[in-house]
Parts: structure tokens; C-alpha cells; sequence
């Protein structure tokens, strides 16, 4: 595929925020998009499945005022090359240690939305020594739960569907569906979670998503990176079982109350895994919470970063922590949360 200009070219700006920057570098013969702005310690923030770096639009400026903030599009999304490759969430986490070595950038704060979130967990994993704080916003890993949607789509020969959706009318027709429906009152007796209205909240940024999914490169590209981590029973990776090596670090997990592609629960899921992260529910919000309410989103990582002191990799603790396994007594939460992240942990461990 054809290089861009090595130009560097601007997004728009709103106000005196710093210029957000779209730039290029090739790292293993692949080029790597990335947004970047703004001087002092560094935010990185990854994307969830399919999206970009642009999801990050209402966000990045802001939070560029005080922050060097590198947002990059994944490997196989947006501007980035798009190559039959690994799309593991590992393989992911290497193009971001990468990525930050090409940059100068040494320690950083990770904030992952969605697969971003397994992404950042993972990089915490592979490459502790670069991580300061950790904020997973909304983010795939806790359980198999996942949008039954996905699930489909990680079966052999459904993908051909989301392509029909790039057929002239067809976008403009859902995004009209999605609108009626979003004015909708659920039937009498019908519980609230279940009006119809509840049940689209994400429906804008899915259907932006599979606009940009009408690329063959693009296309491809996803159903790569989704068999890697879903498969028609859900979700197929966890986090559940290494989180206890992040017992000193700074966290903090964010999730909007109507999320409809991973369940608002999983927020209290990981808690009881991770009972040192602080929880922040969005009320009303979506799967895309720092979307949803950008400025309470831009002021909890500016109160997470100015409150929290950055964590300094420590190899005798990283000993300790690895050799003593999970502290499964440390869990916190009630009979039935406990019970669930325990059933995560068994399911990770089976074999069918």
C-alpha cells in the first residue's frame, strides 16, 4: 500500500489546547499512525476494537495541556498498516513498547478503553518497567460476557454480513432505525434495562465503526484481531488471572452504567479482582464513557495523575508478587461476585 506524505498534518483545535499531531514512523517494515500532543509526563491511550485513535478527539486536547499524550491507532486500524499479521493482545502490547522506544518515552500512564483495556493489562505484564499508573476504561478481559453480536461475528462466514453493511443506504437506514428507536418506551410491565432505548445506547459509535470497516484491508484486519480474543462462546482472554501483579500500581477502571458490548458489571467484577482500583460508574453512559461525558472524564485523569504517585518498577517486589501466585483471600465483594470472578479464573484454566 502506497506511504503517506512524511508530512505531519494537524487536527482541528478548539480554543488555545495544544496542536494534536498526526504522525507516522515504520517500525518492523510496518508503518504505525499515532496523535500526539501537548509536554509533560506521558498518557498513552489505546483504542478498543476496530476503532482509532480519533475516538479520542474530545479528550486529547485537553489533557495535552499538561500531558504528553500519545494516542496511536493499533496496528490494522486506522491510519496504521493493515498486514496479515498477529493481532494478539500480546502482539499489541509489543507494538506499543516499541512505539514508546521509538519515541524517547521510558514511563507512561496507559489508559485502555475496551480491547485497548486487555492491551493495556497486558503491557503491564510484558513490560512493567514503563508503567506508572493504569486506567481501563470499560475493558475487554473480565469475563467471557461480550456482545452477542461479536460473538456472531467471530464465526466463520458471518463477517460477509458487516460487509452489506457498506452498501449505499444501508448506514443512513440504521442510523435512522437507531434514532426511532432511541425515542422508544419498552411495553408495559417491560423492565426498564430492556426498553429499546437502553439497548442502543452504544449504537452511534458501533455504526461509525463499521463505516470505517467497508475497507477490505480494514475488514480484514478486525475479524484478525476478534478471532484472536473472541470466539463464539465470548470473550476468550481474561486479565482475572495476573491482576494481582499490579498490587502497587496506581489504578483506576471506568464503565458506563448502559454499556451494550461488554456488561456494566464486569466494573464490579474487577474491583473485587483488583481491590485496590478505584471504580467510576458514568450514569447513562455507553461503552464509550469518555465520549458519553468527556469533561468528567478529563477531570478524573487529571485528579488520577495529580493524586496518585507514579510507580517506580521495583524487581525484588515483581519477585515476591510472581512467587507467591494470586492472593485469592484479598478479593473483595459479596458471595456472588466472588463466586463470578472465581468461575472466570476455572474458565480461563479449561481447555474446551
Amino acid at each position: 500500500m502506497g506511504q503517506p506524505s512524511p508530512a505531519t498534518t494537524v487536527d482541528p483545535i478548539l480554543d488555545d489546547a495544544p496542536v494534536v499531531r498526526l504522525e507516522y514512523h515504520t517500525i518492523h517494515g510496518y508503518r504505525r499512525a499515532y496523535r500526539i500532543a501537548g509536554q509533560g509526563p506521558a498518557i498513552l491511550l489505546l483504542h478498543g476494537i476496530g476503532d482509532n485513535s480519533t475516538t479520542w478527539n474530545e479528550v486529547i486536547g485537553e489533557l495535552a495541556r499538561d500531558y504528553t499524550v500519545i494516542a496511536p491507532d493499533l496496528l490494522g486500524h486506522g491510519l496504521s498498516e493493515k498486514p496479515k499479521a498477529d493481532y494478539s493482545v500480546s502482539a499489541f502490547a509489543n507494538g506499543m513498547r516499541d512505539l514508546l522506544v521509538v519515541l524517547g518515552i521510558t514511563k507512561v500512564t496507559v489508559v485502555g478503553h475496551s480491547l485497548g483495556g486487555g492491551v493495556a493489562m497486558q503491557f503491564c505484564y510484558q513490560f512493567p518497567r514503563f508503567v506508572q499508573r493504569l486506567m481501563l476504561v470499560a475493558p475487554g478481559g473480565v469475563t467471557s460476557e461480550v456482545s452477542p453480536a461479536l460473538r456472531a461475528v467471530s464465526v466463520p462466514g458471518v463477517p460477509y454480513v458487516l460487509r452489506g453493511l457498506g452498501l449505499p443506504g444501508a448506514l443512513p437506514l440504521l442510523r435512522a432505525v437507531g434514532r426511532s428507536l432511541a425515542k422508544a418506551d419498552g411495553l408495559p410491565g417491560m423492565p426498564e434495562r430492556l426498553a429499546p432505548r437502553n439497548l442502543i445506547t452504544d449504537h452511534q459509535d458501533l455504526l461509525r465503526i463499521i463505516d470505517d470497516l467497508a475497507d477490505d484491508e480494514a475488514h480484514r484486519a478486525f475479524i484478525r484481531t476478534l478471532r484472536a480474543v473472541v470466539d463464539w462462546r465470548g470473550q476468550a482472554v481474561t486479565f482475572l488471572d495476573r491482576a494481582y501483579l499490579t498490587a502497587r500500581l496506581p489504578m483506576m477502571i471506568i464503565w458506563g452504567s448502559k454499556d451494550t458490548v461488554i456488561p456494566a458489571h464486569h466494573a464490579e467484577l474487577a474491583g473485587a479482582a483488583l481491590p485496590h482500583a478505584r471504580v467510576e460508574i458514568f450514569d447513562g453512559a455507553g461503552h464509550f464513557p469518555f465520549r458519553d461525558d468527556p469533561q468528567r472524564f478529563i477531570t478524573l485523569v487529571r485528579e488520577f495523575m495529580e493524586t496518585t504517585e507514579a510507580m517506580d518498577f521495583d524487581p525484588y517486589n515483581w519477585h515476591r508478587l510472581m512467587s507467591a501466585g494470586p492472593q485469592l483471600e484479598e478479593m473483595v465483594g459479596d458471595d456472588d461476585i466472588l463466586e463470578q470472578v472465581f468461575e472466570a479464573l476455572e474458565d480461563e484454566r479449561s481447555v474446551n
